[in-house]
């Protein structure tokens, strides 16, 4: 089962769409709306393809929408079937 870590997390939103001015990725971020955090659905999309990439974890579009926070996004994908 693949472990994705909020430290994973925050490397692959940096990677995928940078830091937002203003924005700190770090443990207190974990339960900001990503909206808040300077990140849209096209971040979020970029996020997921690297999940894919480097866990194994196919995640569809329309999950990718709903999951409003990193803490979400994490435990959905630590929560989620290796393909």
């Amino acid at each position: 089962m693949p472990l994705l870590t909020p430290d994973d997390m925050f490397r692959l939103l940096r990677a995928a769409g940078g830091e937002p001015e203003g924005t700190e990725l770090t443990e207190d971020a974990l339960d900001v709306a990503f909206d808040d955090l300077g990140y849209d659905s096209l971040a979020l999309l970029e996020v997921s393809t690297r999940v894919e990439r480097e866990f194994g974890v196919q995640l569809a579009d329309e999950i990718i929408v709903e999951l409003r926070t990193p803490r979400a996004f994490v435990e959905h994908v630590n929560g989620t079937t290796v393909r």
